[in-house]
């Protein structure tokens, strides 16, 4: 991307184009100008520099659907009803872009339920997990995404939990970490990207657009190609360092789901109770390469764009739905309310709209974003919405939320218990679970890593009682803002 010169304006001018790049289950610590030098992302690197970041912003939900139900909507999940990753939902905000009379187009996955629902795109051009079942509510399963076509007729097996654990020599060991057994080109992030690419390059544009870009990684299978991984041979990569202590404190749901993903093989992950440090390794450096090809990857995409001149007025959204445990908490995955899932990466670059290398330290919601973005590109969000209009935060003002939650209900994974809600301030978090006794309660200044569940130390008796005040009024108020 070229250098352009900085300036600050009023939002107002010409409509912009809108970039949306979301990855699926991406942590917030794999951005080295974030502070995270262990990976390697000289794209998003440059969009943090040149552009606003938001050190605290937290989804809505910690796993799939419900996250982006709420994001897509500037809703939380329980207004939805959507609480768990099978749960339809089918309209989005885009559809106000779309009116508005913005092109808008989706390629790569939004895991809407069904999966093909328009969603307010004029063009979808789906591509879902590697690993996904073809069910998604709908009787006769969902339909064949454009990368299964694609694989079919090359007459190529999809690489899925089924193939590795078939052909896979190490699959008991490996926690979900394999080599992509296919030529590059035809990994599902690369396909997506071409795809961007190939719209980018062919269509022309009488209308500013709205691209959302869907990488299906780093969600597992956890299998970037050699070539990418090659780059992290050797490369030390910070562990977790999981305690008797920390597993004992737990609630007990934690060992539900733990055991859950040791039998149940999902997305080829067969977890282990008690990983070595060489699995572990192995597992994040698989990971880390997934991030690192998808940073080329946008690399790509903006160059593109920036050839064909649509860049010069045009505001690129960064962020992912989620995190992943890669084995803290002794934990994989997701569905967990540890800040390793539900704090999401978010980047806004637009240059002349919004301040330069910018980070924001206040709490966000991630649906805070959405009333920013309308703003930006000149628009009023139509419907009632319990998002907070981030765009002062951006431009040095105001401070924040105090608090910022997530909920997540029982699914096919997640067994432990019916439902689990969390509330986060600055310097407590706490998660009620529905119907028992058990919770969790972590001081975050003296226990970042939310090691220490002080739920039932009797000296924090009086910040659990405040924690589940403020959760009570926040869904009592949130009823009345409907």
């Amino acid at each position: 991307m070229r250098d352009r010169e900085q300036r600050v304006n009023t939002p107002g001018r010409d409509k912009p184009n809108i970039i949306l790049i979301m990855t699926d289950q991406q942590r917030y610590d794999t951005i080295r100008a974030l502070g995270f030098p262990h990976v390697k992302t000289p794209t998003l690197d440059r969009l943090v520099q040149e552009g606003v970041s938001f050190a605290q912003c937290y989804c809505a939900a910690p796993s799939c659907v419900p996250s982006r139900a709420s994001f897509f909507n500037a809703l939380y999940a329980h207004t939805l009803g959507v609480f768990q990753n099978y749960d339809p939902w089918d309209q989005t905000w885009v559809e106000q872009f779309q009116a508005a009379g913005y092109h808008t187009v989706n390629v790569g996955n939004m895991h809407t339920v069904p999966l093909d629902a328009p969603a307010g795109f004029d063009q979808r051009l789906i591509v879902e997990n590697k690993a996904r079942l073809l069910r998604l509510n709908q009787p006769h399963g969902a339909p064949y995404d454009e990368w299964d076509k694609f694989l079919h007729n090359l007459g190529m097996r999809k690489p899925s939990r089924e193939v590795y654990r078939d052909e896979h020599p190490h699959y008991a060991t490996a926690l979900g970490a394999f080599d992509w057994p296919l030529a590059e080109e035809y990994h599902p992030d690369v396909f997506v990207a071409r795809m961007a690419r190939w719209f980018i390059e062919e269509r022309q544009f009488q209308n500013p657009f709205f691209l959302m870009l869907g990488f299906p990684g780093p969600h597992p299978p956890y299998d970037p190609p050699r070539r990418v991984l090659q780059e992290y041979a050797g490369v030390d990569l910070p562990l977790p360092e999981v305690g008797t202590e920390e597993l004992a404190r737990q609630p007990p749901c934690h060992a539900v789901l733990r055991r859950e993903m040791v039998v149940g093989n999902h997305d080829a992950i067969q977890w282990s109770e008690a990983p070595s440090r060489e699995q572990l390794l192995l597992l994040r450096r698989h990971y880390a390469a997934n991030v690192t090809l998808i940073d080329e990857l946008i690399g790509q995409v903006l160059e593109t764009l920036e050839q064909r001149g649509l860049l010069d007025n045009a505001i690129v959204i960064f962020t992912s739905d989620h995190g992943d445990c890669l084995g803290d908490h002794g934990l994989i995955q997701k569905w967990v309310m540890h800040d390793c899932i539900v704090r999401v990466p978010m980047v806004i670059w637009a240059p002349g709209r919004l301040p330069r290398g910018k980070r924001v330290e206040a709490l966000v919601q991630q649906m805070d974003i959405v009333p920013m973005l309308f703003h930006l590109a000149g628009l009023e969000y139509c419907g009632k919405t319990p998002a907070m209009d981030a765009l002062p935060l951006a431009l040095g003002e105001g401070s924040g939320r105090e608090a910022v939650f997530a909920e997540q209900a029982a699914d096919n994974v997640f067994k432990g218990t019916r439902f689990a809600t969390m509330v986060r301030t600055a310097d407590w978090k706490l998660v009620h679970y529905l119907g028992e006794e058990w919770g969790e309660l972590y001081d975050l200044r003296r226990d970042p890593g939310e090691v220490r569940n002080l739920w039932n130390e009797a000296d924090y008796a009086d910040v659990k009682r405040e924690m589940l005040h403020r959760l009570l009024d926040w869904r009592i108020r949130d009823s009345l803002q409907r």
